[in-house]
């Protein structure tokens, strides 16, 4: 773990904001809902909560695992890929899998700078689940317990035929490994207070798997707790330079902090979204649902499509409340590729969309396979 420099906490704070209108009115917009009277800001207020203590805090505890055991052991990914041979795609696949973006980007990357074949890229998409993998983990284990392995193994046996059967080269060698990235700077005070609310949000998260409830540490109601975390998170988020994912070079510590951040609007936008519509516009969501039934593996499968992790939390949430069945959330798994799709379409456009849709391939695959001979399983 990086030590703080005191000497240049001051200098990092004072470069580190940068002016996002938008961000700035998304977050102006949630702390209205926020402070909102009645049911509104009650309801708003208990979401968020959720949002820290269920996901949130579980990113946060996994990206600090995952960046700081890098720093720690001082590997490089993209070489070991390149001399994994046979293995290189069951590798690649692996780092799919891993909940979050963070794997995927690291395979993308490495297919850049010539480390791996366009095999491992479909491999990696395939198994990657993104963001939403958080979610499912922390509110329906089951299902992940399935989802996840499965994603893996679709997505080895994906990337062996790419690699048997595509021909082409969709890369620029000459190029590869001048793509980079600027460095957000030093490890900042809001990075640490970050971790800081973290730690007793886990305590709480982690006591709710268990079926204990925790109403408060250390005197601090766990809602205090919880909206503190949130929203130095949304401001940490609303003034920062990320698009999708930090350097590798930043400190573990702030890499965590940012993109926990970033993952976490979408979760928050999520959950609002759903239980918003559920309280307010009167529609009888379940039988909506249930009326295009046939076609909602399809229409998870087309969400995958879109970059980003915030249409694929939706879909998990949706499964997670017995809207969708599970055999669109397996098609989604399987066709999304979360933040990863960011920096495959700045760095090969042509490479990311062909992998894309060849991921297309096994989703409606296993999707329709669920839904035809096991409709009513994980539901």
């Amino acid at each position: 773990m990086t030590p703080i420099d005191w000497m240049n906490v001051e200098e990092a704070n004072r470069t580190w904001p940068a002016f996002r209108p938008r961000r700035l009115f998304v977050l102006f917009v949630l702390l209205v809902l926020t402070i909102a009277p009645g049911s509104l800001g009650t309801l708003t207020r208990e979401l968020m909560t959720d949002a820290y203590v269920q996901v949130s805090v579980f990113v946060a505890a996994t990206l600090l695992l995952f960046y700081g055991a890098e720093r720690v052991f001082g590997f490089d990914i993209g070489r070991s890929l390149r001399s994994a041979g046979r293995a290189q795609v069951p590798l690649a696949a692996l780092l799919g899998a891993t909940p979050g973006c963070g794997g995927a980007v690291v395979v993308v990357a490495a297919y850049s700078s010539g480390n791996v074949g366009f095999g491992a890229v479909v491999a990696t998409l395939t198994a990657t689940m993104g963001d939403a993998a958080f979610l499912l983990i922390a509110t329906r284990p089951d299902a992940a317990a399935v989802v996840l392995p499965l994603s893996f193994g679709v997505g080895i046996v994906s990337g062996w035929i790419v690699d048997k059967f595509n021909t082409a080269e969709f890369r620029d060698l000459s190029a590869a490994g001048h793509h980079e990235v600027p460095l957000i700077g030093q490890t900042r005070l809001v990075d640490y207070a970050y971790l800081g609310l973290a730690v007793p949000g886990l305590v709480v998260g982690a006591a709710q798997l268990g079926m204990v409830e925790i109403g408060s540490i250390a005197g601090i109601p766990i809602l205090w707790i919880a909206l503190a975390g949130t929203f130095l998170g949304l401001v940490i988020w609303a003034f920062s330079p990320l698009q999708a994912m930090t350097n590798p070079a930043d400190a573990p510590i702030t890499r965590m902090a940012e993109e926990t951040s970033f993952i976490s609007v979408w979760v928050i936008g999520a959950y609002l979204a759903y239980d918003y519509l559920a309280a307010y516009s009167g529609l009888d969501l379940e039988a909506l649902f249930a009326a295009v039934a046939p076609l909602l593996p399809l229409i998870a499968v087309a969400i995958g499509f879109v970059p980003g992790c915030g249409p694929q939390v939706l879909v998990a949430t949706l499964y997670i409340n017995g809207l969708i069945p599970f055999s669109a959330l397996m098609g989604n798994a399987i066709s999304n590729d979360g933040d990863a799709l960011f920096p495959a379409i700045a760095l090969n456009p042509r490479a990311a969309v062909i992998a894309t849709l060849y991921s297309a391939v096994p989703a409606l695959i296993v999707a329709y396979t669920f839904y035809w001979l096991a409709p009513g399983f994980m539901n």
